[in-house]
C-alpha cells in the first residue's frame, strides 16, 4: 500500500473496532502499535517486527498475552501474521486497508450512531445576585468593615502602601504574618 492515508484508517479501523464485541482493549492496543510500526516501515505491504518492540508498544507485559491477541487479530482478519520462529528475523505481518479509498465522501458529518463533528453548544450559568441570594448582598460593605477592622487591631502600615493596595488589589492578612506566632502550637 503506497498511498495510506493516515487518518482515513485510523477512522475505518476504529469504526470497524466499534462494531465487533469480540475486542478487548489489549487487541486495540496491540492494533495501534503495530500501525505504528507500520507507519515507521512507511506503510510497506509487509514488515517484520519482534515481539519485544510490539509488546512495548502495546503495553502488553505478557507474552502469552501477546501470542494470543495477535493470532486473534490475525484470525479476525485485522492483520496477516505468519510467525517466524526466528528471533533474528522477527515475525511477518500485513495490515489490510480499512476504508481508505480516495473516493468522495458523501455524508462526512452523518455516522451511523448519529453523532456529527458539530460543536456541543452548553450554556453557562453564572451565579447572578438576587434578593434570593442574600449571601452576596452585602460583600463591599463587609470587606470595607474588615479592612477597617484590620487597621483598628494594630496593623500598622504605610499610608501610601495602604492608598496604593486599596486602589489595585485589596490587602487582608490572611496568613497573620503581622503578629507574632506560637510556633508550639499545631496548626
Amino acid at each position: 500500500m503506497e498511498d495510506v492515508n493516515y487518518i482515513k484508517h485510523l477512522n475505518g479501523v476504529f469504526a470497524q473496532f466499534a462494531k465487533d464485541n469480540r475486542l478487548n482493549p489489549t487487541h486495540i492496543s496491540l492494533y495501534i502499535g503495530l500501525f505504528q510500526l507500520w507507519n515507521q516501515n512507511y506503510f510497506v505491504v509487509e514488515f517484520y517486527i519482534s515481539r519485544e518492540e510490539a509488546m512495548a508498544y502495546a503495553k502488553i507485559g505478557s507474552k502469552s498475552t501477546y501470542h494470543r491477541c495477535v493470532r486473534e487479530l490475525s484470525h479476525w482478519n485485522y492483520i496477516l501474521y505468519s510467525p517466524s520462529h526466528n528471533p533474528y528475523k522477527g515475525s511477518r505481518i500485513k495490515m489490510f486497508d480499512f476504508g481508505t479509498s480516495n473516493g468522495q465522501v458523501l455524508y462526512p458529518n452523518h455516522t451511523e450512531i448519529g453523532t456529527s463533528t458539530g460543536q456541543a453548544v452548553v450554556p453557562i450559568n453564572k451565579h447572578i445576585q438576587t434578593i434570593e441570594n442574600p449571601k452576596n448582598n452585602n460583600k463591599q460593605a463587609d470587606f470595607k468593615n474588615s479592612e477597617n477592622q484590620d487597621l483598628k487591631n494594630g496593623v500598622k502600615q504605610d499610608q501610601t502602601v495602604h492608598a496604593e493596595r486599596s486602589r489595585s488589589i485589596p490587602y487582608k492578612d490572611n496568613l497573620k504574618t503581622t503578629k507574632h506566632k506560637d510556633y508550639n502550637q499545631p496548626l
